[in-house]
């Protein structure tokens, strides 16, 4: 077996957790693409309201169904589905392939028919950098914009310059500086690690819809997420930043976390705001 394949087979051992009993999920393609559906069995949930999630992994491990309880945790406070796209990872398909794959889902849910003032985007680390990659590329192809997204640790500067980088080395669990610029190395295959599509941190944001972004004070990546709600708020986007002290990268992930729950609560009451309100309560 492969070092990347064993890397794929270890990052959905640890992080992989069983759905909630009322959560069904069922194969389906979306954009050319394997994707997994979600749906609540929650008396009155059989509404318009659509979900894409974009799972982590840093471009090169993960899959939808490995961060599924995160996407879950998500649609409780939605009426209607999530749909988490397995795109295409690298090194096997180095950049763009997977911002490509993203935007295929996106306008295939917009060409199927789904009100984009019903659609939310979420996604964590990578996926929340191609979440924002996404909408870009959405807005600058003239389609519309959905009605709001959440980023859990976006994975946004690609060249590793947040100063956060050194400040947190050491502290973050997870990763070294290094083990990040592997990780983007693979998905870049010498390609421009500056490339607003590619780190949108330096990017033109203007015109996304509301965002919440939040992000551990003890990852590296930390000022990514805090450069990223700057740059979104100067480009005139509705911006809300959480820095939760003590918390390592993608804390949401960890199910037995009293700071993961209250995280994704507040994440899914966002959403659900800007859809019109909540849907339903377990």
């Amino acid at each position: 077996m492969s070092n990347i394949a064993q890397q794929r087979e270890q990052f959905a051992a640890m992080f992989t957790r069983p759905l909630p009993a009322e959560v069904g999920s069922s194969a389906t393609t979306l954009g050319g693409r394997p994707a997994l559906e979600l749906r609540t069995a929650a008396p009155g949930t059989a509404g318009e309201d659509v979900l894409l999630y974009l799972h982590g992994g840093g471009f090169v491990v993960g899959s939808a169904r490995v961060t599924a309880h995160l996407t879950a945790a998500l649609l409780r406070h939605l009426d209607g589905r999530a749909v988490s796209l397995d795109y295409r990872l690298a090194p096997e398909h180095a950049f763009p392939a997977a911002p490509d794959d993203c935007l295929a889902a996106y306008r295939e849910l917009l060409d199927s028919g789904v009100d984009p003032q019903r659609l939310v985007i979420a996604g964590d680390s990578a996926g929340a950098a191609l979440a924002v990659v996404t909408m870009m590329r959405a807005r600058d192809a003239g389609l519309p914009m959905p009605a709001a997204a959440v980023l859990f640790s976006p994975a946004v500067d690609l060249t590793l310059s947040g100063a956060s980088m050194q400040s947190k080395n050491g502290v973050d669990p997870f990763f070294a500086p290094a083990d990040l610029e592997w990780l983007f190395d693979q998905y870049l295959a010498g390609g421009d690690s500056a490339a607003p599509e590619a780190s949108p941190v330096f990017a033109d944001l203007t015109g996304l819809p509301p965002l919440l972004i939040q992000v551990g004070s003890n990852e590296l990546l930390l000022d990514d997420a805090v450069r990223l709600a700057g740059r979104a708020g100067a480009d005139e986007v509705a911006v809300t930043l959480e820095v939760v002290p003590r918390q390592p990268h993608v804390f949401q992930l960890d199910d037995e976390s009293a700071e993961a729950a209250a995280a994704l609560e507040r994440a899914g009451r966002f959403l659900a705001t800007r859809l019109g309100g909540e849907k339903w309560e377990s």
